[in-house]
């Protein structure tokens, strides 16, 4: 079970990596391809943003690391419910907003991928 926490967290950096550097390759590899954000929108409603489109807004705007933001993430916890499916909760920042992530991960082809993110963002 170790190896597996290690590899989820593994998955975990490459997506805190790829979000503070603003790096689409990088969160393309830790989501999976048909991967699908949700949150609740301004309108109370639910709100879903496929990866590509997710992908694309990365791309269009400065990452965190280029505005020399403090980088603040950590891993809150991982739950398995079985050795092809996890779930994480992680806290990152793109200031000035402050995020909590529910990430559902599946292992896929011997590697594991964030399938779905629902999140919770704060603005300070």
């Amino acid at each position: 079970m170790q190896s597996e926490i290690a590899e989820v967290e593994k998955t975990l950096r490459t997506y805190f990596d790829g979000l503070y550097e603003g790096d689409a390759k990088k969160l393309g590899e830790a989501f999976h391809p048909l991967s699908h954000l949700y949150s609740v929108g301004a309108d109370g409603t639910a709100a879903d943003l496929p990866r590509t489109d997710w992908l694309k807004a990365v791309e269009s705007r400065p990452s965190a690391k280029s505005k020399g933001d403090e980088r603040r993430d950590r891993i809150v916890s991982i739950d398995f419910s079985g050795p092809t499916t996890a779930f994480a909760k992680v806290e990152c920042q793109l200031p000035p907003r402050y995020f909590t992530d529910y990430l559902t991960l599946l292992k896929i082809d011997g590697r594991w991928q964030v399938i779905a993110k629902a999140f919770h963002t704060v603005t300070k």
